[in-house]
């Protein structure tokens, strides 16, 4: 891993070096790669973090002296559905009560920057781009709510609750510059991290102005024992609940004459 990392900070200084000469005026780029481009999750994976390695290209001396360049990085899962409940007590009893749908909603959001959002720019920039969890737009299904007051209750509620499960996370100063032209990124992922394909994103901010975006993509496969089950439960899932019923009637039937009193 160690070798995979330094091979590619070499690529992108060369490449960076390639792009300055190529570019005319003073037009900031950025290129970023990952450390691995594919994690398998396995029965033992406790979550892990992703190094995302990156060059900034044409960058001005002068503002990279007073350190006015500012790098958020986000890894950003398969979209999902999700929906949001709300429990009341009925009788001493807790039961489901109000939902609201939401649709095409990121599974996980993992975001660094090099420092706090409300230091690199005004929160309108963040809103237009809508990076950070709170700028994530969260769409409700078009019959999936009641009242617009509700649908605002929600709505509010729904970070809140992938912050909870860790699968939402914003790190400040996990973005750090290891010249005057690299820099490293580290995102958390949770051991409860979606499978699929995720999309790296880096935005470039300079004096609080939105620059440049550069992204790459990440895949998270299950595999092992896992995978197969997975894999079999989504493309035989007829054949898959009956042998799980199947299962469970054999396993009760071998517990009760284990333990039967005679």
């Amino acid at each position: 891993m160690r070798i995979l990392a330094t091979a590619l900070l070499l690529i992108l200084a060369s490449l960076s070096a390639a792009m300055a000469q190529q570019l005319p005026g003073n037009k900031e780029t950025i290129e970023i790669g990952l450390s691995t481009d594919t994690i398998a999750i396995t029965s033992g994976f406790r979550g892990t973090d992703l190094t995302v390695f990156g060059a900034l290209d044409n960058a001005d001396p002068l503002i990279q002296r007073q350190g006015r360049y500012d790098i958020v990085v986000i890894l950003q899962g398969p979209e999902r559905d999700f929906v949001v409940r709300r429990k009341d007590r009925f009788f001493g009893v807790w039961i489901n009560a109000e939902s609201v749908s939401f649709q095409h909603i990121p599974a996980s959001y993992s975001l660094a920057s090099t420092r706090n959002l409300q230091d690199i720019a005004v929160p309108k920039t963040f809103a237009q781009l809508s990076l950070g969890v709170n700028n994530i737009f969260y769409e409700p299904m078009p019959d999936g709510f009641g009242s617009s007051a509700s649908l605002r209750e929600f709505t509010k509620e729904l970070p809140r609750l992938k912050l909870k499960q860790n699968l939402y996370s914003q790190r400040p100063g996990d973005v750090q510059f290891l010249s005057s032209t690299l820099f490293r990124a580290t995102l958390s992922l949770p051991a409860n991290v979606p499978v699929g394909k995720h999309q790296a994103r880096a935005f470039l901010f300079r004096n609080g102005e939105f620059l440049r975006e550069s992204s790459t993509s990440l895949n998270i496969v299950k595999a092992g024992l896992e995978y197969r089950i997975y894999k079999a439960a989504h493309e035989n899932s007829l054949l898959y609940g009956l042998f799980v019923v199947f299962l469970a009637v054999i396993t009760g039937w071998m517990g009760r004459l284990m333990f039967r009193k005679d």
